[in-house]
């Protein structure tokens, strides 16, 4: 995976970004740089503003406070063609309104680059096959989208996102429904992608152990407006992630493997000499 700064070229940035829902402070006065190369997890407990967060980086959801730039320029002064094809969007769920096949549905997220008429030409067709063949999906092509399982379809919104050919991926939980097989299949897929240059990857994952695995860097939601960022295994600690999600966990390993797992429940003998867990 690609870590380091291509150049210190920095193509999204937010400056003193504050997210609220309702009476709740979700992002409290948070500036930071995301730099080209870099793999993002956005982690937090349920309810933390993971999904805000992205629909904000994406331009969709207005901010408390502060402001998003992307390329240095502020979101609200892109012009909506120019962002879509500079920055793609995979949201938490898409569901098919029709039947259409695969390749069409893929080819959807092409719409930026359509040029005169709006036909596609070629190249365009080109970049849904090779986003469908990243994905292990080139077979799928002709399939009815309306056949396919909800793991299948979750693959066929990734491929369609990366057909975008956006250098900014934000991408809302874009491992559910898949199993362990195709959720390393498509994060070996993404960390590919990253390494052209000026490409860079945010998503958001429960998957912990996935994150500090694939990721570069994580940035850590506590629920409360406070956020952690930085090098994924600095920020993925067993002390940080423990407050965030209000549960002790531990750091395990074997030889070079590492891995977060619950801490072991408190046990206290019963009246009549076993151990039971202590509520």
């Amino acid at each position: 995976m690609t870590s380091t700064r291509e150049s210190d070229h920095s193509p999204l940035s937010v400056q003193r970004l504050t997210l609220r829902m309702g009476a709740r402070t979700l992002l409290d006065s948070f500036t930071h740089t995301f730099y080209a190369g870099e793999i993002w997890c956005v982690a937090g407990p349920n309810g933390a503003g993971k999904t805000t967060l992205l629909s904000t980086l994406a331009g969709l959801l207005p901010a408390s406070a502060g402001h998003v730039e992307l390329d240095g320029k502020r979101l609200s002064d892109w012009p909506s063609l120019q962002l879509a094809r500079r920055r793609a969007l995979m949201p938490q769920s898409a569901p098919d309104a029709f039947s259409a096949s695969v390749l069409d549905i893929v080819m959807l997220n092409r719409f930026p680059h359509l040029t005169g008429w709006g036909w596609e030409r070629e190249a365009d067709r080109d970049a849904a096959h090779t986003a469908l063949d990243l994905l292990g999906l080139g077979a799928f092509a002709a399939r009815d989208v309306l056949s396919l399982s909800g793991g299948e379809r979750q693959r066929v919104a990734l491929a369609a996102v990366l057909c975008q050919q956006a250098p900014l991926l934000l991408l809302d939980e874009p491992l559910s429904h898949l199993d362990l097989h195709h959720q390393i299949e498509c994060l070996d897929a993404l960390a590919a992608w990253t390494r052209e240059p000026r490409r860079t990857v945010v998503f958001s994952c429960h998957d912990l152990n996935l994150a500090r695995r694939f990721a570069t860097h994580a940035l850590l939601l506590d629920g409360e407006g406070g956020a952690y960022a930085g090098p994924v295994r600095d920020v993925l600690t067993p002390t940080l992630t423990s407050r965030a999600f209000g549960y002790p966990l531990i750091l395990i390993r074997e030889g070079e493997h590492e891995a977060l797992i619950p801490a072991p429940r408190a046990r206290h003998p019963s009246p009549a000499g076993h151990d039971m867990p202590a509520n």
